[in-house]
């Protein structure tokens, strides 16, 4: 089995105390899925799993994964999981990723780079 990545899509640069400061992380995680799956044609129905690499989890709550996938208004049957690790944890989901579909574990995993 080979893992492939179908599409991508990210939130735009911010500065503290600007724009975006009304907006949670987890907001903005969930508009960046949802774009992500319409570039794709893929439904929220369709998606396994979603793994979150973050870099600083602090004041966010918690399972950050969860509450982005919630904004996305993906199925509560999606499970979740954030990998709270300073350097590296968006790369660490894409090859946690790309084990778990070769295993056959799942088929279609949404993976999040969270840099607060």
């Amino acid at each position: 089995m080979r893992t492939v990545i179908v599409s991508g899509a990210r939130t735009p640069f911010a500065k503290y105390g600007g724009g975006l400061r009304s907006l949670q992380a987890s907001e903005l995680g969930g508009v960046a899925i949802k774009e992500a799956l319409t570039r794709a044609n893929w439904s929220a129905d369709a998606v396994d799993g979603l793994i979150m690499g973050s870099v600083l989890q602090a004041g966010q709550g918690q399972i950050p994964s969860r509450q982005a996938a919630k904004h996305a208004h993906l199925p509560w049957s999606v499970q979740t999981e954030t990998i709270n690790k300073v350097c590296a944890s968006g790369m660490r989901s894409v090859t946690m990723a790309d084990q778990i579909i070769r295993l056959g574990e799942a088929g279609l995993l949404l993976l999040v780079g969270w840099n607060q």
